[in-house]
Formats: C-alpha cells, structure tokens, sequence
C-alpha cells in the first residue's frame, strides 16, 4: 500500500456513487507549514504513505459500498490541540483508491 499511495499513477480520489468518497485535504491543517497551511493532494498522499511505512495503527473496515468490501481506517494525530484526520483507503489491483481524508466527526 505504501508504494501505491506514493505512486501519481497508482492512486486515485475520484469520486462515483458505487464507491463514494469524502477527500477534503485542503481543509486540514498542515502543521508542516509548507507552502500552504493546509495539505494539498500531494501532501496528503505523502503523510499516508509516511504513517504507513512508519507502521501506524490501520483498522480493517467493510465499506458500505460496495457492499462487502474491504477499507482501511487510519485516524492520524498531527499534534497537541489539533484535530484528528480521518483517512480511509481501498485498495483496487495496481491502485489504492483515497475515499476519506477528512477532520474525524467521532472522537
């Protein structure tokens, strides 16, 4: 997983009503400072395949849709008083599909 999420061409958010997704980088903070106070597509790929290749607690979900399948859930901590991300990743044959990537609503 952690060479497809680092992989332009074996990555992908879009968006379909078979597998829903909810890819808000843009709207978390990056407490890297970067260019942008918020994480970018490509960022957000690079802190996945960081905490992956770190071993970071991944928890194995069913999605919902398609019914049956397999997800996997990391809620990652960025620092002291920040929200938690919530990433969720589904992986496809030569692809990892980005489905969340959202402030956790759950605590």
């Amino acid at each position: 997983m952690v060479l497809l999420a680092r992989r332009p061409r074996s990555r992908t958010t879009l968006f379909s009503p078979c597998e829903p997704t909810d890819w808000r980088p843009t709207q978390v903070r990056d407490p890297s400072g970067g260019f942008s106070p918020y994480f970018t597509d490509a960022a957000a790929w690079q802190l996945i395949a960081d905490k992956l290749e770190e071993g970071h607690e991944v928890e194995e979900v069913e999605l919902q849709r398609p019914p049956g399948a397999k997800g996997y859930v990391m809620k990652i901590e960025l620092g002291q008083n920040t929200p938690t991300p919530y990433v969720k990743l589904q992986l496809r044959p030569r692809q990892v599909v980005g489905r969340s990537f959202h402030y956790s609503e759950r605590g």
